[in-house]
């Protein structure tokens, strides 16, 4: 058929449908497809270090420290960059480390999908990682990248007030001195113990809805209300070993902030595959 040059009015129409058929393809994939169901396993003690075992496996597999390398620390070096010539920002620097255990969920997602496609064949390399952003899921994964974006900003938000009613809210004269504050003083260990239960509220809030929700929406088509009601049983059912999962991550992610975030060039991706081996884990389809 020989096409012609429309007028405005025709553009305008193919213009409506061409959008509605995008917010057709994002509900279907809100909403997720009949199909199989997820069942909830129940976790042994050994569970999480197997994970482990298998991404750190992965990781080697796939030299995914390389790729955090390139694309990851020059943006950890700016912020770190931003910190040391803005003295008032000091404060916000143990927060904003702290802040990565939120994210990681959305750095990793990559990472899911090169080990989801590492089960299926062998030729895999990084851009498998790229091939992640499709259709079918790419709604309910950025509408989770939101949600957790809102919470870090939010966990920023009062970090920045729990600072202001302990050692603010005037801002630091010095990193020495401002550590000094920390460490030795009332205030200062208030700070700590406050910023460290607030802290750890936002940590549940962001596993509990997070822990195997990802690694679903880039396995399956389910829709986002089943991937986040699945990791909420996974929970109900595994308190205990995703307690113990939970400790590892924190513990984890803080010693990758030493020194100056490299270890997180190791810590990420290890902890990026070895979440998709404990979906795999914890979730099965019947």
């Amino acid at each position: 058929m020989v096409k012609t040059i429309g007028n405005p009015l025709s553009w305008f129409f193919q213009g409506v449908s061409g959008v509605s058929r995008s917010v057709g393809d994002a509900t279907v994939a809100l909403s997720g497809e009949a199909g199989a169901t997820p069942k909830v396993r129940s976790l042994s003690r050994g569970d999480p270090s197997e994970a482990l075992r298998k991404g750190y496996a992965d990781f080697s597999r796939f030299r995914s420290d390389v790729m955090f390398l390139v694309m990851i620390y020059p943006a950890i070096g700016l912020c770190l960059s931003f910190f040391a010539f803005h003295r008032a920002m000091l404060p916000m620097l143990f927060p904003l480390a702290a802040g990565f255990l939120l994210l990681g969920p959305i750095v990793a997602i990559g990472l899911y999908e090169m080990s989801r496609q590492a089960e299926q064949r062998d030729d895999v390399g990084w851009s498998a990682a790229l091939s992640v952003i499709r259709a079918e899921n790419i709604g309910p994964v950025l509408v989770m990248a939101v949600y957790l974006l809102g919470v870090f900003i939010i966990w920023m938000l009062a970090a920045m007030k729990i600072y202001d009613w302990t050692l603010g809210p005037q801002p630091p004269q010095s990193l020495s001195g401002f550590v000094t504050d920390v460490l030795t003083t009332g205030p200062g260990w208030t700070m700590i113990a406050v910023g460290m239960a607030v802290g750890a509220v936002f940590a549940v809030m962001v596993l509990a809805v997070s822990l195997t929700t990802f690694p679903m929406l880039i396995d399956r088509r389910v829709g986002l209300a089943v991937a986040v009601a699945t990791s909420l049983r996974v929970i109900q059912k595994n308190p205990a070993t995703v307690a113990r999962w939970g400790a590892i991550v924190a513990v984890l992610m803080l010693i990758g902030t030493v020194p100056l975030f490299l270890g997180l060039i190791v810590v990420l991706p290890v902890l990026g595959h070895a979440t998709w081996h404990l979906y795999r884990a914890a979730v099965e389809w019947v």
